[in-house]
């Protein structure tokens, strides 16, 4: 077992897209949430792709939200979506440079962990994908095999580092010897709690922060499938993109704020 670890954020930093929302439209089919979630999800993965962040007052209601939504949902339906549909909505959104980096590491012989706000349920299933066994996300409250409508760990902010450090006790890593990325100033945090830092892909407050602490800035611009990857891995080197230095309910809260900043104006 190592004594560091790559910890990496998930969403627009391993994959180009956002793992919860993805699940929007199967999770409709199946009856989970309504037609209106669907287009809030399809507006709110719009506003993601355009750099939409998250304050911790938006973080808090979307912990609330994920909560309120979620319950009554039998765990083995959520599941079973995940598996029938990751390879269409996840495999071909995984960056190349990412998946690169992520073997890199293991090579060194670092363990690799997933850190996100997304349910354990989505995260774990895309870990694997990956080749990796180590999860830090969102879990819920389960009863009788359903969703309680209680949080019992939101992977948001410096919730994050909480699991991390939990983690690092757990196995023994050097955290100044160990590794994150985020694309988020949300996960400040996570990247200052680690000695080896780095943004990819970052939003304009974390790139600020990125160059004021001279942290390595990485842009990520290849998603392409695994079997691609596999074949092409050694054209897409990591060096190359190495430059100057909450799911569904994240996308929610920031449509939620832009229809109260429609009403105001």
């Amino acid at each position: 077992m190592g004594l560091s670890a790559a910890f990496f954020d998930l969403d627009k930093t391993v994959i180009a897209k956002s793992s919860a929302l993805a699940f929007g439209r199967p999770f409709y089919r199946d009856g989970l949430i309504s037609r209106r979630d669907v287009v809030k999800s399809a507006y709110a993965q719009l506003m993601f792709r355009l750099g939409g962040g998250s304050d911790e007052q938006t973080m808090s209601r979307t912990r609330d939200y994920l909560a309120a939504l979620s319950k009554g949902w039998r765990v083995e339906q959520l599941q079973q979506i995940v598996a029938e549909t990751l390879e269409e909505l996840i495999n071909p959104y995984v960056y190349a440079e990412a998946a690169t980096l992520i073997a890199e590491h293991q090579a060194a012989g670092r363990d690799v962990v997933l850190v996100s706000a997304s349910g354990d349920e989505m995260v774990r299933p895309i870990g694997a994908l990956l080749g990796i066994t180590d999860v830090i996300a969102t879990r819920m409250s389960i009863v009788d095999g359903r969703y309680s409508g209680e949080v019992e760990f939101y992977a948001a902010g410096p919730s994050k580092v909480v699991g991390i450090r939990e983690l690092a006790a757990e196995r023994g890593y050097d955290l100044a010897e160990c590794y994150a990325y985020s694309d988020s100033v949300t996960d400040l945090p996570m990247l200052e709690a680690v000695g080896h830092p780095s943004a990819v892909n970052p939003d304009r407050a974390l790139r600020r922060a990125a160059v004021e602490n001279a942290w390595p800035i990485l842009e990520f611009r290849h998603p392409i499938p695994l079997s691609r990857r596999l074949r092409d891995r050694p054209a897409v080197p990591v060096a190359a993109a190495l430059s100057v230095g909450v799911g569904v309910g994240i996308g929610i809260a920031i449509y939620a704020r832009h229809r109260r900043t429609k009403a105001l104006a």
